[in-house]
């Protein structure tokens, strides 16, 4: 009988090892989640030093994956972050690729194996993978991993596996790409935003300035006016001068410098009057150590092992970090929501850092303020799941992260285009996603990919699909970042007249203007080559046509050979965008289908079956 019991689990043991060496050869993840080494490079030597050959370095410890490396090393840094591991491996030759996936990586990440340089990525909010087939060795492998970390927390924070596939569908397919994102108000679906800080928008710096500005913003052309965090700033542990408005002390009141209550309830009168919807941003995943709710409600806080509150990282000391467990924290949070939507008849919220808030109390919050209005709801976040019940939009880093290589000439215009193709493998049927150039967080758009570079990322943030983002003062070119500590001004005295920047981007929102529900349009790629980045966008037959020249060089286009136009009609007289002309006559003979485009030119011709 023993006899009999042994060999049943030795069957049961080689039967679990088969599948198991089954799994790793074909779909199913090997994953590389647990223990690994890591190494400080704070004087950026590592890569000079050949840290990524096993045994050139000596590690300062072991460390998790996945989970940010400061929550672990318990101090605060920013740089360079090396990883290192060793594994086996049974690779078996298949018909099939072998990718290295990462879920995610804070913020950009370079990679060896078996101390080969495999790639980089850059970005810290999309998944993203290598193809390694001819990089592994069967048996022992041996993994470096450089993150540079730009501020905040970093490191390699979700997981990262090996898996065979046959294409990229197999690796970035998600279960809510297969299901239908919650339908948008029309309003939405067909806005143009418009990011306001108060603080910098003006000289003084009031709620009064902007309404006295709405009618330059309509003759612009935006529709929706996202205004950065209203309430009252925190003082204890503020960040600079004047502190984040990130840093909220009050939930229930306005910042008094800039206005009253009743200045904001005018505002936004006037802004419905016009035509406008108005969004205002909140922050529900930390508040100022001030707010009144540490003291009256500590038990709505995170704490440490020995019951002090903290911050949600070792970067934002100026705020104190939720316990969303709690819930008398969120039914005070959905209140304080319907709040602003009673007394202000504001139209919605942007939602700072809500990956760090649970699900199940968006889903839950959406259902509740619904009843009293239709709303907006964008996610500054980039989970697939947020577009199912509880928000509208989400961010579209992996289209921004790809400008500045792209102009540096480190990445191929194509991948734009790649990027696009794998939200359809990731999101939810109909997913809105808000394209930029440019937003609070990051450098000036002007500033940081140059004059020409800061127009052709914007001619490809209109011509995608998903929604467009106007950042205060990006629609005149300014330059100077506006700095979340301190006071700065954006610089209004320009001839608008003769701004190459605003009379492009008002073009471009009156193409959107003219082709509505384009967030929703097909997005089909037009083969020219690599340094042209061309496709169409089109929605129920209407759209248009864009080209891209990233080349050194000045390129022609002869539209008669585009087998993609074949079926629409257009006006080349009619196109947008800058440095392009038409050729009137080549070789002897009228040539009215030819576009020649300069190094980062552009140009959109309006196309409908």
């Amino acid at each position: 009988m023993k006899l009999k019991i042994i060999i049943k689990h030795l069957n049961l043991f080689f039967l679990l090892t088969f599948l198991n060496a089954q799994g790793q050869n074909m779909s199913s993840i090997y994953s590389l989640d647990g223990e690994w080494f890591y190494k400080i490079d704070q004087q950026k030597i590592g890569i000079e030093k050949n840290w990524f050959e096993k045994g050139k370095v000596e590690f300062d410890g072991t460390i998790k994956v996945p989970e940010f490396f400061e929550l672990q090393i318990e101090k605060e840094f920013d740089g360079w972050f090396w990883y290192f591991r060793e594994f086996d491996f049974d690779l078996i030759k298949t018909d099939k690729k072998l990718a290295l996936f990462f879920e995610g990586v804070d913020d950009d990440a370079t990679v060896w194996i078996n101390g080969k340089f495999l790639g980089e990525h850059k970005g810290y909010s999309e998944r993203f993978y290598f193809d390694v087939s001819n990089f592994l060795n069967h048996g022992k492998n041996f993994i470096s991993i450089l993150v540079s970390d730009h501020g905040g927390p970093g490191g390699i924070y979700k997981s990262v596996y090996l898996k065979y596939f046959s294409s990229e569908k197999d690796l970035f397919e998600t279960e809510f790409s297969k299901q239908n994102a919650r339908p948008s108000l029309d309003w939405v679906k067909n806005g143009i935003i418009y990011e306001i800080f108060p603080r910098s928008f003006s000289h003084e710096g009031k709620f009064k300035d902007i309404k006295k500005k709405l009618p330059y913003l309509k003759e612009l052309g935006v529709t929706i006016l996202w205004l950065m965090p209203i309430h009252p700033i925190g003082v204890i542990k503020r960040k600079g001068t004047l502190g984040s408005p990130y840093s909220v002390k009050d939930y229930f009141d306005v910042n008094p410098e800039y206005g009253t209550k009743e200045d904001f309830k005018e505002l936004v009168r006037e802004a419905h009057k016009l035509g406008f919807k108005v969004i205002i941003d909140e922050v529900l995943n930390h508040s100022a150590w001030d707010n009144e709710l540490v003291k009256k409600h500590p038990e709505w806080y995170t704490k440490d092992k020995q019951g002090n509150l903290i911050s949600p990282n070792s970067d934002w000391t100026d705020v104190v970090d939720f316990d969303y467990s709690n819930h008398e924290l969120r039914k005070y949070m959905i209140n304080m929501l319907e709040y602003w939507i009673k007394e202000f008849d504001i139209d919605g919220f942007r939602f700072d850092v809500s990956e760090l808030v649970p699900l199940d109390f968006w889903e839950e919050a959406r259902v509740q303020l619904e009843k009293i209005k239709p709303q907006f709801w964008l996610s500054e976040g980039t989970l697939p799941e947020h577009h199912l019940l509880a928000f509208d939009m989400t961010y579209s880093w992996n289209i921004y992260d790809l400008f500045k290589p792209i102009l540096d000439g480190q990445r191929s215009p194509q991948t734009i285009l790649n990027s696009v193709k794998l939200e359809g493998y990731t999101f939810p049927k109909n997913s809105l996603r808000m394209r930029f150039n440019e937003n609070h967080d990051k450098i000036r758009a002007a500033e940081i990919f140059g004059y020409d570079g800061s127009l052709i990322t914007s001619g490809i943030i209109f011509a995608l699909n998903g929604v467009p983002l106007v950042h205060a003062g990006q629609e005149i070119g300014e330059r100077n970042f506006s700095s979340l500590f301190e006071k700065t001004n954006i610089n209004w005295n320009v001839n608008l007249a003769k701004n190459e920047h605003y009379n492009l981007i008002k073009s471009l929102i009156e193409l959107r203007k003219r082709n509505l529900n384009i967030s929703l349009g097909t997005i089909t790629p037009v083969d020219i080559d690599d340094k042209i980045l061309a496709f169409t966008n089109t929605y129920n037959g209407k759209g248009w046509i864009a080209f891209f020249n990233f080349d050194k060089v000045s390129r022609s286009i002869d539209l008669n050979f585009v087998s993609e136009l074949k079926d629409y009609r257009f006006d080349i007289n009619k196109g947008i965008g800058r440095k392009f002309s038409i050729d009137e006559e080549r070789m002897g003979r009228p040539m009215d289908k030819i576009i020649n485009i300069e190094p980062l030119g552009f140009v959109l011709l309006e196309i409908e079956k």
